[in-house]
């Protein structure tokens, strides 16, 4: 079994072949590459958009593509202790840290998903008010969490490489608008504009390149030459946009600053941020795992009856393990300015610079909520944001842990939970941080939940026009436009081959489509014009949105873009339908190998749409791509925020070839 839930894979906003549609919050039906990978990014802003796809949440069962099985739901809440190893301050935070014990004790007990063990941690100017850990860090050892127990932190990781770039443009070795082929001449696209990428489009999700490296990504023991391998791959890749066109959640832009950092100063990433950033921050228990600890107290994933360590080779974009309160002297530098107990560590202007909003000028932007940073998913988080307050989030998972990060910088405030998934790393988070606000006096009251019921039906607009089949990186979505002014959403089922209904909605006075069983609401954007290569462009998107965390503020992303049929495949293309390829590099010590096992990717089409194949599996998810040439197939789509994160290539030798490559995966024919 597996101490901890991961949320099912086509609930997905937030990668490749490790990702897709992971989101931590949500127990899953099983667990796949695409959710391991898909973790590294936004999985708790996705937790909301998923929840709308599958209104249940299941937990792991054994059974047809359910690989991971609690033997009682009921054992874990028997080896659980009660919350534990807490060291709190005076503080007068009070009724807010006795409100998240009470939440995350709830989590860790909870007998219907359960969580082997939750770290939080908050901060008010220099002084660390709460600290406190719930659970073990090991089940078979019964051994409890402490405050000084490591969690492998996901995607929060992003937020030091925005840092190390910040301080090598403070050395004067780079600059964030510089094309990165200056410091990087040996990096190389089949796009041509590849040439135009910058630093700052690695840092703000907007590079173009196609999403995540999934090879040897999560292991249970360390693999080296992630970022290598990764820049090796692009080499043979083209871009999924043009940078600086739209903002799509993309792990290979920071994985790329890796090499960036190794070329312009001579050492390692780890390295560098072990010697520029965690050593003056004295953040002891953080590192990268490049290799195996010989010390310290880790939580430790406990799988099918083995207890592993999680290894995340992708350092720059998920890799760092820490404590929360070690990332507390983490939030008293961003908020200081860039100054750490009297030492300066980035200048002010680098803080600056991270906290900005990123998407301004960006092309394609339907959903304007989402206000990229550098490293920061947001700089206008939502639910402070609807409280009046300006605030920075970042969040982050693995294949087996689940973080949000909080800072509140006018308010020199600051909180990070972590923990096993299977929890609601958002809702706490929000609901804490709102509550500490509340309670030191920063705002008046609470701001006002959002309901989640469909308001009245009113008169539509014409939606002829919508129906159609819409493209994400996950699995296509089919929308039918029925005679009686309503719609029906379905989304493409592995398991049958065909359409699975998500449901029937109606036109509502807010001007969103609602059902009255779904929390979610769907209306349709076409955003339009001209790129910045001067091609004209008109794209039709499935919009989706959410409530989402601790429900004080919608959500909204594009779930879909709507797609035309094309010439019908030739005879290459149709010999593959139906073909199935499996995996064939990946370390046995991989996650996704060593856990999923290594099931079988296959080629289909959808009769609707003509002129695509259809491939993927429970790892790579299933994505629609257009016949380039014979030994070709291409991207299909254009999806800013999460549902076009990771979008591949499939790469033939020769129209015969018994073997594809899938970014630097290959697979041969079963």
């Amino acid at each position: 079994m597996i101490w901890g839930t991961v949320a099912h894979p086509q609930t997905r906003s937030p990668c490749i072949k490790f990702a897709k549609f992971v989101f931590a919050a949500l127990a899953a039906p099983w667990l796949n590459k695409s959710a391991f990978l898909h973790v590294l990014g936004n999985q708790n802003k996705g937790n909301a958009v998923a929840r709308c796809n599958r209104n249940h949440e299941v937990f792991f069962s054994v059974g047809r593509r359910q690989f991971l099985g609690y033997t009682g739901a009921g054992m874990l809440a028997a080896v659980l202790p009660a919350c534990g190893n807490d060291d709190i301050h005076p503080t007068p935070y009070e009724q807010t840290i006795a409100l998240g014990q009470q939440m995350i004790q709830q989590a860790v007990s909870d007998p219907s998903k359960p969580v082997a063990a939750i770290s939080v941690a908050m901060v008010k100017g220099n002084t660390v008010v709460w600290q406190q850990a719930f659970g073990l860090a090991s089940v078979p050892g019964q051994i409890k969490a402490t405050p000084q127990t490591r969690f492998n932190i996901g995607s929060v990781s992003k937020l030091f490489p925005a840092l190390a770039a910040t301080i090598l443009v403070d050395r004067g070795l780079i600059t964030l608008d510089t094309p990165i082929v200056k410091y990087l001449p040996n990096f190389t696209m089949l796009s041509p504009e590849y040439a135009q990428i910058t630093t700052r489009h690695l840092l703000s999700h907007a590079s173009g390149l196609p999403g995540t490296n999934g090879r040897n990504l999560f292991t249970f023991e360390p693999v080296a030459g992630y970022a290598a391998d990764t820049q090796a791959e692009l080499a043979n890749s083209h871009l999924k946009h043009l940078p600086g066109e739209l903002a799509v959640y993309c792990n290979d832009g920071f994985t790329m600053v890796e090499q960036i950092v190794l070329a312009v100063t001579g050492q390692s990433f780890a390295d560098f941020v072990q010697s520029a950033i965690l050593v003056p921050l004295k953040m002891t228990h953080s590192s990268y795992l490049t290799s195996v600890p010989s010390s310290g107290s880790f939580s430790l994933p406990y799988v099918n009856g083995t207890q592993h360590q999680e290894f995340v080779n992708a350092y720059a974009t998920g890799g760092l393990s820490s404590t929360p309160t070690d990332m507390m002297n983490l939030a008293q530098m961003i908020y200081g300015g860039g100054v750490f107990q009297g030492q300066r560590i980035v200048s002010a202007a680098g803080i600056a610079q991270m906290g900005t909003d990123q998407t301004k000028s960006l092309t394609i932007n339907p959903s304007p909520e989402w206000r990229w940073g550098l490293g920061w998913d947001t700089v206008v988080q939502p639910a402070l944001n609807a409280a009046g307050v300006p605030g920075w989030e970042k969040d982050g998972g693995t294949a087996f842990y689940s973080t949000e990060f909080f800072v509140v910088p006018n308010s020199q405030f600051a909180l990070l939970v972590t923990g096993n998934t299977g929890y609601d790393a958002r809702a706490i988070a929000e609901t804490l941080v709102l509550s500490a606000l509340k309670e030191d006096g920063t705002i008046s009251s609470l701001p006002a939940k959002l309901g989640t019921t469909a308001p009245p039906v009113a008169s539509g607009p014409g939606i002829a026009s919508g129906a159609g089949i819409y493209g994400n990186s996950d699995s296509p979505y089919q929308v039918l436009a029925n005679a009686d002014g309503s719609l029906q959403i379905n989304q493409w089922d592995a398991d049958t081959r065909g359409w699975a209904q998500i449901g029937g909605y109606r036109y509502r006075s807010d001007g969103w489509w609602w059902s009255d069983t779904d929390t979610a609401s769907y209306r349709f954007a076409v955003v339009s014009g001209n790129d910045s290569e001067g091609n004209a462009f008109n794209f039709r998107y499935l919009m989706k949105r959410v409530v989402p965390g601790a429900g004080y503020a919608y959500l909204t992303l594009p779930v879909g873009q709507q797609l035309a049929a094309l010439a019908a495949l030739d005879s290459a293309w149709q010999q593959r339908v139906g073909t199935q390829w499996t995996l064939t590099n990946d370390s046995p010590s991989a996650v996704p190998i060593a856990v999923l096992g290594n099931p079988p990717a296959f080629f289909a089409t959808l009769a609707e749409l003509p002129g695509y194949v259809l491939y993927g599996n429970e790892d790579l998810r299933y994505q629609l791509f257009v016949p380039v040439s014979d030994t070709l197939g291409g991207m299909s789509i254009k999806v800013p925020g999460n549902f076009g994160r990771d979008l591949y290539e499939i790469r033939f030798a020769s129209t015969s070839a018994a073997t594809l490559t899938i970014g630097s995966s290959i697979y041969a024919r079963i």
